[in-house]
């Protein structure tokens, strides 16, 4: 399956402020508030993902928006996995982890030593996904608080 969906999806780095994007990141945030609070959901405005240090990129199907994710250049040495995700009709056919090797090939190509995440404990698949591509758990960074949900992850590029 995976094969007829390579050929039949596109992975691609876009800008983040077109109307069917727009749809696909409140679906996203709608998702992650339907399993936590507020306060526990770290979502990232259009105008935040438009930033010269962000790469955003897209999924599509046959031309339509069907799933999304960015790396976030932390510093010269580090990149965040941000905004991770497929719409409920296309999960379960391996776009997730076409859009994490976009994301981990670009920050490959930007000589980036380490890929961080935060995800939270409540995306069994996401976190499933993050583990089988070789992330491991580890504490807080940057400002998010350890707050009981979310869950931390990293994976070293560089050997």
């Amino acid at each position: 399956m995976t094969a007829v969906l390579e050929q039949s999806a596109s992975i691609a780095a876009e800008h983040p402020d077109q109307p069917e994007v727009r749809e696909l990141i409140a679906e996203l945030n709608a998702h992650l508030l339907s399993f936590y609070l507020p306060e526990a959901c770290h979502h990232m405005t259009v105008a935040e993902l438009s930033e010269p240090n962000i790469v955003f990129f897209v999924a599509r199907e046959r031309g339509k928006a069907v799933g999304c994710g960015a790396l976030r250049v932390l510093s010269a040495e580090e990149g965040e996995v941000k905004r991770m995700y497929v719409a409920p009709g296309q999960q379960g056919r391996g776009l997730g982890r076409l859009i994490l090797t976009a994301i981990e090939a670009r920050a490959r190509d930007m000589a980036l030593a380490t890929l961080l995440l935060e995800t939270g404990d409540q995306q069994a698949a996401a976190l499933s996904l993050y583990r089988s591509a070789g992330f491991a758990v580890r504490g807080p960074y940057l400002d998010y608080p350890d707050d009981g949900v979310s869950i931390f992850m990293e994976k070293r590029l560089s050997n």
